[in-house]
């Protein structure tokens, strides 16, 4: 069965679509200590891309790989309470889809340290 807000278009879709992701972001803070964490992390290095004298897109790159950080987060919360969601129970492929949501936040969170460790190493030689 479809859902009844799929036949929503214009103006009432976009206001329906931007409450439910806001919705989204505060049950993340609430309920998702990691995405808390990412999200004071990224509090701390969002403004110091914006400060530090580096070139317009290795800053890009900088916000940018704060920001995916955030994204992956958000989906492997969403893995992690859609796989709750069927069973509590201990199941192989509940652990793999939850290892592989954790593994996707962990590459993500790499990818930071290598892209502002090339950026600032480029900037101050």
């Amino acid at each position: 069965m479809e859902s009844p807000y799929k036949g929503k278009t214009g103006l009432g879709r976009i206001v329906n679509a931007l409450r439910y992701s806001l919705d989204g972001l505060v049950a993340a803070y609430r309920h998702e200590d990691a995405f808390r964490q990412e999200i004071w992390l990224a509090a701390l290095l969002l403004p110091a891309a914006c400060l530090l004298p580096v070139s317009g897109i290795g800053r890009a790159l900088m916000i940018g790989s704060v920001l995916l950080v955030l994204i992956v987060e958000l989906l492997n919360s969403a893995i992690e309470a859609a796989v709750d969601r069927i069973g509590l129970e201990s199941h192989r492929l509940s652990k793999r889809a939850k290892d592989i949501g954790s593994a996707a936040v962990f590459v993500a969170l790499l990818n930071v340290l290598l892209i502002w460790g090339s950026v600032l190493f480029d900037s101050y030689r």
